[in-house]
């Protein structure tokens, strides 16, 4: 294989190494996975508010893996608060859930680098060992990518099975109930998504710098000797 091409390949799987990296830290970090509407069902039953007065009483909430804030609309304006995942609201939700998923996107950045550094010895040479190799690229970021898919799975059945959000909704009221309206999920999420996407691609760059590629040789064209070059 030409020597340009597999220094291009895991020059190439290199960066894909570090987006997703910085990706993962971005979506660990961002206060936004998940933005819900949620409706102040106590307020609305008070005044038994029925077709488009159900409008003033529905606030919105958005929380990331540590915090977020909400919106309460319970008829006597919109009120805003902040609120954090650790330590009290935690009790709240379903922890196993929680954790795994912040544990397993920790562990997956951790993989990430562990990818990178071995695209880059890819890149700088030949490794002796074929554990160092192609092979070990490969896997890492299988191993973080699933870590990455794991993660988001554990999220989304937190948020599906587990009512995540009217936990999170609800938590420290003592007078007005909330229910859920509408979910949807948010930038950090996505940007979650894009790290595992940029994972998956890297496994078909490394898989395309083992594809054997024409050498290209330069033809040499041979002297003709002539009898009138010989007399001269």
């Amino acid at each position: 294989m030409p020597g340009w091409f597999r220094k291009a390949s895991f020059g190439l799987a290199s960066l894909l190494s570090a987006g997703a990296f910085v990706l993962l830290l971005a979506a660990l970090a961002a206060p936004r996975w998940l933005h819900g509407k949620i409706l102040c069902q106590t307020g609305a039953e008070l005044v038994n508010a029925t077709g488009p007065e159900l409008a003033t009483f529905i606030g919105d909430i958005s929380y990331g893996l540590f915090r977020g804030s909400k919106v309460r609309q319970c008829g006597l304006g919109g009120r805003q608060s902040q609120f954090t995942v650790f330590p009290h609201l935690l009790r709240e939700l379903d922890a196993g859930l929680h954790l795994a998923t912040l544990l397993l996107l920790v562990l997956a950045s951790a993989l990430a680098l562990v990818s990178l550094g071995f695209a880059v010895l890819n890149t700088a040479q030949v490794p002796a060992r074929a554990m160092h190799g192609p092979g070990g690229v490969c896997l890492w970021n299988v191993l973080a990518g699933g870590a990455v898919a794991l993660g988001i799975a554990s999220f989304m059945a937190a948020v599906k099975f587990h009512d995540l959000t009217e936990r999170i909704a609800n938590f420290q009221e003592k007078l007005f109930r909330f229910v859920v309206v509408e979910e949807q999920y948010e930038e950090s999420f996505w940007i979650c998504v894009a790290s595992a996407v940029a994972l998956a691609t890297n496994l078909l760059v490394v898989a395309l710098s083992q594809v054997p590629l024409p050498e290209i040789k330069t033809k040499v064209e041979e002297a003709t000797v002539t009898a009138e070059d010989i007399l001269y």
